[in-house]
């Protein structure tokens, strides 16, 4: 299944479903950490390409499938 193209606040969004929050932001950067998983920088663009959403899937640890199923809950 594809990746849909989301923006930088809806990644953030789901991600905060498992524990991230926001840490601090610099210009267009939002970095969100998570106790016990790697703190991950999400860029706030209103659409996020695949490549940096994978990137930011594999820094936090999640598959393609849990993200997917985090962001239709």
């Amino acid at each position: 299944m594809k990746l849909p193209l989301l923006s930088g606040k809806e990644i953030c969004k789901t991600l905060a479903k498992i524990g991230y929050f926001k840490v601090k932001q610099r210009g267009s950067h939002i970095r969100l950490k998570c106790p016990g998983r790697k703190s991950v920088t999400v860029p706030d663009y209103k659409e996020v390409s695949r490549g940096p959403l994978r990137k930011i899937l594999r820094d936090a640890e999640i598959s393609d499938e849990e993200f997917l199923k985090l962001l239709n809950k």
